[in-house]
């Protein structure tokens, strides 16, 4: 699968978690209209596509209601301006950050040492710490080393790397967003 490839195809399933959010209409049985905001995500190909540019998210048509649904997502990771692949695998390659491996991350894909160390506290602390997270890692036997995430996490997933890439994407799109029925 080449890399093109592989950014439609996370298009199109955050189409298909828009698509089935918006059936289900929003908890006081209203119609779920478009709300989507925009976004200038880092990290991926140079043109990924006018698609890229925006968030899906709904908004309750219901006079007083007007609550925000907004899906999961495979191609964000909550607020983070990076694409969630672009987090995953360079988390997951990190053997430390020195000062050749940081300035090749940078002039590569713009991620700066604060960036890098954020992303590793947040996978180090934040991430074991969510319900998400405490629930879920019971799957997982042996149990996962919460010392060296996200890549002992992307090793218990199989088939060729970009779908081990993608099952792990999926595992986490409940994660990327706090109005999803989940």
């Amino acid at each position: 699968m080449n890399k093109a490839s592989f950014y439609e195809m996370l298009e199109r399933m955050d189409r298909d978690l828009a698509h089935a959010a918006r059936e289900a209409r929003c908890r006081c049985g209203g119609r779920l209209d478009s709300a989507r905001y925009p976004r200038k995500p880092r990290g991926g190909l140079p043109d990924l596509g006018p698609g890229y540019d925006w968030r899906f998210s709904f908004c309750c048509a219901v006079e007083g209601c007007r609550q925000r649904v907004t899906p999961p997502s495979v191609r964000y990771l909550g607020r983070r301006v990076y694409l969630g692949c672009v987090i995953v695998l360079v988390m997951a390659m990190e053997q430390g950050l020195g000062l050749r491996r940081v300035a090749r991350l940078n002039a590569h894909l713009g991620v700066g040492l604060r960036t890098l160390r954020r992303w590793r506290q947040w996978w180090r602390e934040s991430f074991v710490a969510t319900r998400f997270w405490r629930h879920a890692r019971g799957r997982f036997m042996p149990p996962v080393d919460e010392g060296e995430l996200p890549r002992a996490l992307l090793e218990r997933f199989s088939g060729e790397p970009a779908s081990k890439l993608l099952s792990l994407l999926v595992f986490l799109a409940p994660l990327t967003t706090t109005s999803a029925k989940t």
